[in-house]
């Protein structure tokens, strides 16, 4: 079970939670308002410090091409993870961003808002190298960071008909990851709002007990998972 952690905000964040045993460390480089964002040069500094601890998942709701390829020259992720909205990030302009970009994967996040996000998911699979399943808030632009949970049967015929690996996001905790893999059976699952520790204002870090409790309960659940099917 790969274990997904946004947002990093530090180097010394990156490299705790690398040493606690998250595979995908993810940042946003960004200057729009979005949770937890940083610089661009302040990514490119945290993933220097990650170096090859874990794999460096970097964050764009963008959809213009040449922001996007400029980011991507900066900070250097191994995967690029794109979260814009779907109407202007089309499949299409998705294939055009690959063949501008250095050789890295691609992460599309597919809204599950409703059943249509199967469709979305069949379209995007032709493009990409990975799919994340991430809930929409009004509140905060583009796909994820809301907080909340969608609908984990949607969620599941996807994992069941998609040929990519398929990251399970939206709303994840310690209390509830592992009923959402036992629901979804996703490759790996990601958290964002429920593994921070607020700060006030709207800011927040990183809770390392948060994360250390949801990698158990993830793991575990896979684990029992693997036995069943023994």
């Amino acid at each position: 079970m790969i274990i997904q952690i946004y947002t990093v905000q530090t180097p010394e964040e990156g490299v705790a939670l690398a040493q606690a045993g998250v595979n995908h460390i993810g940042i946003t480089p960004s200057a729009i308002g979005l949770p937890g964002e940083v610089s661009n040069q302040t990514a490119k500094r945290i993933f220097e410090r990650i170096g090859n601890q874990a794999v460096k998942v970097a964050l764009s709701v963008d959809s213009d091409l040449s922001k996007i390829v400029a980011m991507v020259q900066i900070v250097k992720p191994n995967i690029l993870h794109l979260c814009g909205d779907v109407k202007l990030m089309t499949p299409e302009k998705v294939a055009e961003l690959r063949k501008l970009l250095p050789p890295i994967k691609i992460m599309q996040a597919v809204p599950v808002v409703n059943q249509k996000a199967i469709e979305i998911a069949k379209e995007y699979q032709e493009v990409v190298d990975f799919l994340i399943l991430d809930s929409v808030s009004e509140d905060i632009g583009g796909i994820g960071a809301a907080g909340f949970t969608h609908d984990w049967k949607v969620s599941r015929e996807i994992v069941c008909q998609s040929r990519l690996p398929v990251i399970l996001a939206g709303g994840l905790s310690p209390e509830n990851v592992a009923e959402a893999i036992r629901v979804v059976r996703p490759w790996g699952v990601d958290s964002l709002t429920h593994t921070n520790q607020p700060l006030g204002e709207g800011k927040f870090r990183k809770s390392l007990e948060r994360v250390r409790l949801f990698i158990e309960a993830a793991h575990a659940a896979d684990q029992k998972l693997a036995s069943q099917s023994t």
